[in-house]
């Protein structure tokens, strides 16, 4: 039987929330992780409507991009729609699980959808974040480097963007010698051994590191495996905030524009002034991604599509890129069928449902 944890695992290893950003509040906020899943409802945001449609759909599973609760409640009396929204989830035993900036900021996540409707190609992270990989170098005997090898990468160490398998190698002679409650795999208690080893170096996602250090002792011959782990300030090419590629042909700004609106399914869309210039650099960023815009332009975007710009930033593009700001719901809306998409790929044999709330709290005239 299925169970919320089976769920959750498998979108965290497609959106870890070693990736989410300090303010934010992803992962399971209601429920209980060994909870037996009768149906699941993707939505942008979780509300008492949202809580009230699982229920008739008989899910106990709501998987929201933005979380319902971002900070700690003193009371849940129902005096607002977080409250009421939580009461009414925990009275009906309906799981809240929220997947928000974390997915945000891969590859393959909110900004991917955006760019699959816009028709873009060659994509390509906008602003990676440093601070996410480390390095390991382990010691192993030379007979045994190609196993442990091939047991790391399986593990997920040695990717390094468009490249897979990636490692370093090094030949020298490893010393040792046991004492007497040793079990060594090679020599005797008590006798020096020297042996001809390999010092290997991979890359590898920080939050990995439980786990591959996990497989390495699994697979190293030694009783104790010699190793080191260095945190790493490099770039992360697929974890990072916003999105940039390519057209596959360059169009007028007002063909753009009227493309955008017909793509996205907008009621209006606030943009700088059109300039003769054709597009076919565009920067993508789901949700508010007015702090992209120097990104953007250092990128040598021709359009940056997002939302939630300030009056006063509009100035900021100073002519040299053509800011749309499409609206916050409407630039995230479609997540939640990247969502959807995601979980049943693996399990589709579970009823999993796209919200028809519209959640929306803006109105147009």
């Amino acid at each position: 039987m299925i169970k919320v944890k089976d769920i959750t695992a498998y979108l965290e290893q497609w959106a870890p929330p070693a990736y989410q950003e300090s303010y934010d509040n992803s992962g399971l906020i209601t429920g209980a992780i060994n909870t037996p899943i009768q149906g699941i409802l993707t939505t942008l945001d979780c509300t008492e409507a949202v809580v009230d449609e699982a229920i008739a759909r008989k899910c106990n599973l709501i998987v929201a991009h933005h979380p319902i609760l971002f900070s700690g409640l003193k009371r849940l009396n129902g005096n607002n729609y977080v409250e009421r929204t939580l009461i009414k989830a925990i009275k009906n035993d309906i799981c809240i699980y929220a997947i928000h900036t974390n997915l945000d900021n891969v590859l393959s996540g909110v900004n991917a959808k955006i760019a699959e409707r816009l028709g873009l190609v060659n994509t390509r992270i906008l602003a990676p974040k440093s601070g996410f990989l480390s390095k390991i170098e382990a010691f192993v005997p030379q007979d045994h480097t190609d196993q442990v090898l091939k047991a790391l990468h399986q593990a997920g160490a040695g990717n390094i963007g468009n490249y897979h398998q990636c490692s370093f190698k090094v030949t020298g002679t490893g010393t040792f010698l046991p004492n007497e409650n040793a079990k060594p795999t090679f020599g005797q208690s008590l006798q020096k051994v020297e042996m001809q080893e390999d010092k290997i170096e991979l890359i590898f996602p920080t939050h990995m590191k439980k786990d591959l250090l996990s497989v390495l002792k699994m697979v190293h011959p030694y009783e104790e495996v010699g190793y080191y782990i260095q945190d790493l300030q490099n770039e992360y090419q697929e974890v990072g905030s916003g999105l940039i590629g390519e057209l596959p042909e360059p169009i007028s700004p007002s063909v753009f524009l009227a493309q955008l609106k017909k793509q996205m399914n907008l009621a209006v869309i606030k943009y700088t002034a059109i300039t003769d210039k054709k597009v076919k650099h565009v920067a993508i960023c789901g949700g508010a991604g007015s702090f992209l815009l120097k990104d953007a332009i250092k990128g040598h975007a021709d359009a940056f599509v997002t939302s939630d710009f300030k009056y006063h930033e509009f100035f900021d593009a100073e002519g040299k890129i053509m800011i749309a700001d499409i609206g916050h719901y409407e630039s995230e809306v479609y997540t939640k069928e990247l969502i959807r998409e995601y979980i049943r790929e693996n399990f589709p044999n579970i009823a999993t449902y796209l919200s028809e709330v519209n959640t929306n709290p803006v109105q147009y005239f």
